[in-house]
């Protein structure tokens, strides 16, 4: 039997379990991070063929989140003001967003989605719900449960850091 703190299960060594199993997390994250971005690429272009992945998450986070403030928007997928500012106008010009006086603060304007824009939406986020669909069929329930389960543990421990709670 070999002496842990020579060789096998040494933390940082390549033969520490932990360090493997984090090892194989961060592959396969990476793997699926491409992924996810490929799949947005693809979908923003469904909604219109000159939108961005970027574009795309502001109608994703005003779908869900519905009128919402230009600062709040940018703290919620964590990019500047200025960045965010441009998207929406972007997307106002589609005819995809419009802006109104916030009813709290006559001042600021709330971002909401327009008719038009609520319908491209459901449109893709019902093809992407049928895509995972597709990908996860043979997956029995308790499996799903689990990897939303891990997911959201992992979500979670993002918030620690200051990413804002997407419920």
């Amino acid at each position: 039997m070999s002496n842990p703190t020579e060789g096998n299960g040494v933390p940082g060594s390549a033969e520490d379990p932990a360090e493997a199993a984090l090892t194989a997390v961060e592959q396969q994250m990476s793997l699926l991070w491409r992924r996810g971005r490929s799949i947005s690429h693809q979908l923003s272009r469904q909604v219109h063929p000159d939108m961005d992945p970027a574009a795309y998450g502001l109608l994703s986070v005003i779908r869900k989140q519905g009128p919402i403030r230009l600062t709040e928007l940018a703290s919620c997928i964590g990019v500047g003001k200025p960045s965010v500012s441009r998207q929406v106008a972007f997307l106002e010009n589609l005819g995809l967003v419009s802006k109104e006086a916030d009813p709290v603060d006559g001042r600021a304007q709330s971002i909401r989605l327009t008719p038009k824009g609520e319908e491209k939406m459901h449109q893709v986020q019902d093809a992407r719900r049928e895509v995972f669909r597709e990908r996860l069929a043979e997956w029995p329930a308790e499996e799903l449960q689990a990897l939303a389960r891990y997911m959201a543990k992992l979500n979670s421990t993002y918030e620690r850091d200051g990413f804002p709670k997407d419920d």
